[in-house]
């Protein structure tokens, strides 16, 4: 949620009207400086709304919840469900304070879930933690022996030995033998014993080097003026574009043109995290990114490792923990409900600051201030810079240049991204503002301020006092942290980056991965602010971790513009849909697909995607405001919009409920109901609506569990060539459904077409994703798989 919660919003808004009107005119015509100079005292009266807001959103550590997800963990672990186990088990461990006994029974029984799922190094790192957080020492022995089969399991037969005889010395040292828990101690033990011996004396063969893929290694020579950018781009500006990038020499399809690491992100927390007023307490145990992503590098996590300060923050490791609690955490900890209350926007701006630290923050704010008026406005300064005669500064009067006329993707390249102040709407900066003025004002009271202004060295996971107020006006330099953070607020509805992920989908039992992408976390990534909207992009972005690499998608020529799409695609929306939701960045779009469709009375591909035909003879239906007429003039059938609108509607819900039953394993009635919806759709859908793709991409999913190959190819296959009808042949979207289609040839040793269908989807996705993805890795090891099955085998195929 990029914004505060609904609530929040609509209180501001109830502030702005209650105004009186003078300083209403005041606060819309103000700077920033000033906007936050007039609104520090306007908090007041709405700020015990804000802390009932806040208390939805639990993010301190309760016994209880962690009581609950430990026994729901232990309930799943006797299911089998190792993996939801696991998840459990995560969540308690948050909940749970640091050191104590509980918190080490946490991390002992997610390990073995950890081992049961075959994770064994991982299993080995939750024992160490488990022994480290005290884990009770008559249970331990147990624990051990775990720690003595993973180390067998990973081939460390001397590890594991070294391990079994501490566990033997402790069991002897405890004394009493006799009871049942000590004689299956003990029976393990003497099993274990034998199963070492036999490693000893019988080692299994090193493993061969047979089936390695070798990666294919990127020429890369960067820019020495623009900060992780191919030195084929240059920085250009002009007032109609303002800063943008142009190609000053030929670029290939799949060339990489920039990698960055994004200055600041914040993972998005997903809507569960903030619940209902209610007396009746319910823990949840629906899964979100906050669940699922390290909350610094965004990796997946499998076990994660706890803020002991918090139950929100969540990291893939302890240098990923003790690394944000030194950047950033120390100071968001205690504001964690604050936060999620606020929104993502808050959060990043927060973090920003944070991140950059108080001397350059206050730096440039001070810059804003004092320098000269057009230095302060850069569409002003960049003005003055297109008319200027002399040419020769190069990109040095660019704003978010140093004086060496370096693009470095830095706070001071943040910081000049247009915040567009004057183009917001009053009453959306007016709410902007009593957030960062919230935070600032939390700072203060919790005493926090020190640490933000880098004033003492950090107490590795000391908790905030709460100091009593002194005055109810914030700091001169909390002040201009709210006006850096304002800013920043304003700056992200143009300049935010969505870091998306491929994250898996549908039913998970398959042979078959569906994925889709999905929005991970909120950014700022300075360098790649500087590409310019088309709805007909010429790159493609993807995302590893928190570092954002752009590619060409087509060839383009020098002295070209890079173009990225900022969300609305020509492929996905209508032209008066996409300048409709353009209009938050403040433009209006002239890119080449914009002019095309509203200069022609051609139907775009979008209209063609959500396309009817005819009920009665099928023919195409001609658009109309409410009654759409059959096309066949032997016809001349007539019907409503709304009855083909309720007709798809109810098709949609049929098509869910067939996705449900493939969830619960009635593979069979999945496959039913899903041709029954197929035959409906043909009496009122054109054959190349999206959604008749879709239905043939569900029926491949259902017969690819089943294990029927063909008929899962044959499907896919019809729905290929529906997505390449919207998509095109070279797309993105055509490399994923390629994949999967490779997979599904792959299972079925359908050898030859598997191997066409491999080296198609490589082409493509090494253009968008480059050869280093974990796509064109699993796509050359089924290649090497299928190349070294031997010839008789293959004969008899």
């Amino acid at each position: 949620m990029a914004l505060p919660v609904e609530e929040w919003r609509r209180c501001a808004a109830s502030c702005w009207a209650a105004l009186e009107p003078a300083l209403r005119e005041r606060l819309a015509a103000a700077s920033l400086h000033d906007t936050v100079r007039l609104g520090c005292g306007l908090l007041r009266p709405e700020a015990e709304a804000l802390r009932r807001l806040c208390r939805r959103a639990r993010t301190g550590k309760e016994p209880a919840a962690a009581r609950f997800y430990r026994e729901e963990g232990n309930r799943l672990f006797g299911r089998r469900q190792y993996s939801e186990a696991v998840r459990l088990y995560s969540q308690a461990a948050s909940h749970e304070p640091p050191g104590s006994p509980e918190v080490s029974v946490c991390f002992a029984n997610r390990s073995a879930a950890l081992f049961h799922l075959g994770r064994f190094e991982v299993c080995l790192e939750d024992i160490a933690r488990a022994e480290s957080h005290g884990y009770p020492d008559r249970l331990l022995p147990k624990v051990l022996l775990r720690k003595v089969e993973c180390l067998l399991c990973l081939g460390r037969s001397q590890d594991a030995a070294d391990a079994l005889s501490v566990v033997e010395n402790k069991i002897t040292r405890d004394g009493i033998m006799s009871s049942p828990t000590h004689q299956t101690l003990l029976k393990k033990l003497s099993q274990l014993k034998i199963k070492i011996h036999e490693k000893e004396n019988c080692p299994e063969p090193a493993p061969g080097a047979r089936g390695v893929v070798q990666r294919e290694s990127e020429i890369w020579e960067e820019s020495d003026s623009i900060s992780g950018a191919s030195s084929s781009l240059s920085l250009k500006f002009d007032l109609e574009r303002g800063r943008h990038l142009v190609a000053s020499q030929d670029i290939l399809p799949g060339q990489r043109l920039l990698e960055e690491e994004a200055f600041v992100s914040v993972l998005c927390p997903g809507e569960s995290l903030l619940l209902q007023d209610s007396t009746e307490t319910v823990w949840d145990t629906r899964v979100t990114h906050a669940d699922l992503y390290c909350h610094r590098c965004l990796r997946q996590l499998l076990a994660s490792v706890p803020c002991p300060g918090c139950s929100y923050a969540k990291y893939c490791s302890q240098s990923c923990a003790d690394l944000a609690w030194e950047q950033y955490h120390r100071t968001e900890c205690s504001l964690g409900a604050l936060l999620l209350t606020l929104g993502v926007f808050c959060h990043v701006a927060l973090r920003t600051v944070l991140l950059a630290g108080f001397a350059e923050v206050s730096r440039l704010v001070e810059w804003s201030h004092h320098g000269d008026k057009d230095l302060c406005d850069p569409e002003a300064r960049c003005k003055h810079l297109s008319e200027a005669p002399d040419t020769r500064a190069g990109t040095r009067g660019i704003p978010g240049c140093d004086d060496k006329g370096q693009y470095q993707s830095s706070y001071q390249a943040v910081f000049h991204l247009l915040p567009h102040a004057e183009k917001h709407s009053p009453e959306h900066k007016f709410l902007c503002m009593l957030s960062v003025v919230a935070i600032c004002e939390q700072l203060q009271e919790t005493g926090l301020e020190a640490a933000l202004l880098n004033q003492e060295p950090s107490e590795k996971w000391s908790k905030p006092e709460t100091h009593e107020k002194t005055s109810d006006e914030l700091s001169p330099e909390l002040r201009t942290v709210a006006e850096a953070m304002l800013r920043h607020v304003l700056q992200l509805q143009c300049n935010a980056q969505a870091i998306t992920v491929m994250q898996e989908s549908g039913s998970g039992d398959g042979a078959v991965v569906n994925t889709k992408p999905v929005r991970l976390a909120t950014a700022f990534f300075p360098v790649l602010s500087l590409l310019n909207h088309s709805c007909c992009p010429n790159t493609s972005v993807s995302f590893s971790g928190t570092a954002a690499t752009v590619r060409a998608s087509q060839l383009i020529p020098s002295g070209q513009e890079i173009f990225h799409c900022y969300g609305p695609h020509q492929c996905r929306m209508r032209v008066a849909e996409r300048q409709q939701l353009l209009r938050q960045y403040f433009f209006e779009c002239g890119c080449q697909a914009c002019r095309g469709e509203l200069e022609s009375d051609v139907q775009s591909v979008v209209s063609r995607r959500s396309s009817f035909c005819c009920p009665s003879c099928q023919a195409p239906i001609q658009v109309g405001e409410d009654m759409l007429c059959c096309s066949s003039e032997a016809c001349a059938t007539s019907v409503s919009r709304e009855n083909l609108a309720h007709r798809l509607w109810d098709l949609q819900q049929h098509i869910k409920k067939a996705l449900g039953l493939l969830r619960d394993r009635e593979a069979d009635q999945a496959i039913q109901m899903l041709l029954k919806c197929q035959m409906d759709a043909r009496n009122f859908l054109s054959p190349e609506h999206l959604l008749m793709g879709e239905m043939e991409d569900h029926l491949a999913q259902v017969y690819a569990t089943l294990g029927k190959w063909q008929e899962a190819a044959r499907h896919l296959q019809r729905s290929i060539e529906i997505v390449e009808m919207h998509h095109g042949p070279s797309s993105v979207e055509i490399g994923h459904e390629l994949f999967k289609l490779a997979q599904i040839l792959f299972n079925g040793f359908a050898v030859s077409e598997a191997l066409s269908t491999i080296q198609r989807a490589e082409e493509i996705l090494s253009v968008h994703c480059g050869p280093q993805s974990p796509q064109i890795q699993e796509l050359q090891e089924m290649k090497t798989c299928l190349s070294d099955l031997p010839r008789s085998i293959l004969q008899r195929i």
